[in-house]
């Protein structure tokens, strides 16, 4: 039975990991500005946003909470549920988005969510969605392996096949139609997400919320000793334009923040504070950018491949 204890335990659980990932990221950043910013949105609801800018590590760092409800689900929230058209919703949230500043260091993304469908004369629909991916800009076997057995180890307890389930979710969803090309090497996404039972999803999210950090800062470590130079970053840059065109062109959870009248530069946060474009770019042949797209993009079971199958 889902009610208003069962909400405030989630709302405790997302405030927690917001502050748990925003501590993370400062074991690692010692440099930058971090700015704290409490929002309302008017029909309901509001959110707190923590973004730290200008590090040596982040060139942005976002951690966001919203909790918003409406008397109505936007549209981009009954595409694929037509019968829920009408009912009015509750969505709480955690997003968390980090541009590296140096090109080595991949950039990341991970979200956990929990929304909840009200009708006079219906019981409710819930839901939980989430996950997370790694967008490399100069791949590694290490750490992609690494990646994904973080993610592979966290849903073992749930059940066998929930790791390969929700990796092809992730490698289908991160997909750029217009360009026939992945986002990134892919990690968890879910969504619709109400079975066997309340707990046991509930703990799902947890174990994903809490092993983002586990996959992440470790890769973060390893990578921001590399030494850069203008080559790198205008290859991060230009890749980074991908990363712009997904958000404004195909993820729904930004289509769903608008639509719903949440905080604009909360919405957006997910953008990168610098990026390019580039006519017909192609990579020098047999160059580490090359690798990119030949062994890190095309989607791979990264966890049943021998080793040192790719470049890196």
């Amino acid at each position: 039975m889902i009610n208003l204890k069962t909400i405030n335990e989630i709302k405790t659980f997302l405030l927690f990991l917001q502050k748990k990932i925003c501590d993370d990221i400062k074991k690692v950043e010692n440099d930058g500005e971090c700015k704290e910013t409490k929002w309302e949105k008017n029909e309901g609801g509001g959110g707190i946003s923590c973004i730290l800018s200008g590090g040596s590590v982040f060139e942005q760092a976002c951690v966001n909470f919203s909790e918003v409800f409406g008397p109505s689900l936007p549209v981009s929230a009954t595409l694929s549920r037509p019968e829920l058209a009408g009912h009015a919703y509750r969505a709480l949230g955690v997003s968390i988005i980090i541009h590296p500043i140096n090109p080595y260091v991949p950039t990341s993304h991970a979200n956990v969510r929990f929304f909840m469908a009200e009708k006079p004369g219906v019981a409710p629909v819930w839901w939980f969605g989430g996950g997370f991916d790694l967008t490399p800009f100069y791949g590694f076997e290490e750490d992609a392996r690494h990646w994904h057995q973080t993610a592979c180890d966290l849903c073992q307890p749930f059940g066998n096949n929930r790791y390969q389930e929700y990796k092809k979710c992730c490698d289908d969803y991160f997909f750029l139609k217009h360009r026939n090309e992945a986002r990134g090497i892919g990690g968890l996404f879910f969504d619709d997400l109400n079975k066997p039972d309340f707990l046991n999803c509930f703990e799902f999210i947890q174990a994903v919320g809490n092993g983002f950090s586990k996959a992440y800062f470790p890769i973060v470590k390893r990578r921001k000793i590399f030494s850069w130079g203008k080559r790198e970053r205008q290859f991060q840059l230009y890749r980074r334009g991908r990363y712009v065109e997904f958000n404004l062109v195909w993820d729904r959870g930004t289509l769903f923040g608008l639509q719903s009248g949440g905080r604009t530069e909360s919405i957006l946060m997910s953008l990168p504070p610098l990026v390019r474009w580039e006519s017909n770019y192609q990579p020098e042949p047999n160059s580490p950018e090359a690798a990119l797209y030949q062994d890190f993009l095309p989607v791979k079971d990264w966890l049943a491949l021998p080793r040192s199958t790719v470049h890196r």
